[in-house]
């Protein structure tokens, strides 16, 4: 008798690390690298230097949330413009710039979008996401979904970059499993370098604040930043 493939939790997280370390390598950031570990978390929290979160719902609902410390922001932020082809000497020199804000966020945005097209193609169901949100932060600030979820499930995975700077993601979402009944034939992946090139065509990185929906003073006032 045939054994029904399963997919869990943990697998949905693991495509969406692969999406990271994939959409960032193909920005200029090789060698990113994720912890083996997983951590089981109770809560999701935005956390100092830079927050940045992602709704996602369809198929099935969650939430995405990658904090950067500003070592790690800045890092990947300069060598995703100097890959670009952008002076060093033109670059931001401060975490808290806009414009590092909008890169940043763009880059979450290509991630969730990276990760959505793999769910669409792997476990055959559609998920949609919101705009991202990015803010500098000082203090931590818990994020929850505006929807009930039955069985939450959070898990938070550590990355590293090349040169030893930090930065976490965290994954909410309702406890599911996606059970294989037979064998079917998958697309082919959507290339990340195509992802990329296409959200530069449609518009410049310094002005992404249009497809980045940053945080504005109201939200930051109910936040108590």
């Amino acid at each position: 008798m045939r054994k029904n493939k399963v997919i869990t939790t943990e697998e949905i997280l693991l495509t969406l690390c692969s999406s990271v370390t994939q959409v960032l390598s193909a920005a200029g950031n090789a060698q990113v690298a994720y912890s083996p570990m997983v951590q089981k978390i109770q809560k999701t929290c935005l956390r100092p230097d830079l927050g940045c979160f992602v709704l996602f719902d369809g198929g099935f609902s969650g939430l995405v949330i990658i904090n950067f410390t500003s070592e790690a922001a800045l890092e990947i932020y300069r060598k995703y413009m100097m890959s670009m082809g952008m002076p060093e000497s033109e670059l931001a020199q401060f975490h808290t710039s806009d414009e590092v804000g909008n890169v940043m966020g763009e880059l979450m945005n290509q991630i969730v979008g990276d990760f959505t097209n793999r769910v669409r193609v792997d476990l055959q169901t559609s998920i949609n996401q919101s705009q991202p949100k990015m803010m500098a932060i000082n203090k931590q600030v818990q994020i929850l979904i505006n929807t009930q979820l039955d069985q939450p499930q959070a898990r938070r995975v550590t990355f590293s970059t090349p040169l030893h700077n930090i930065f976490y993601m965290e994954l909410a979402m309702d406890k599911t499993e996606f059970i294989q009944l037979h064998d079917f034939e998958k697309a082919a992946h959507e290339n990340v370098d195509d992802i990329l090139a296409n959200a530069h065509q449609n518009q410049q990185v310094d002005t992404a604040a249009e497809a980045v929906d940053m945080v504005d003073d109201d939200f930051l006032a109910n936040l108590g930043l």
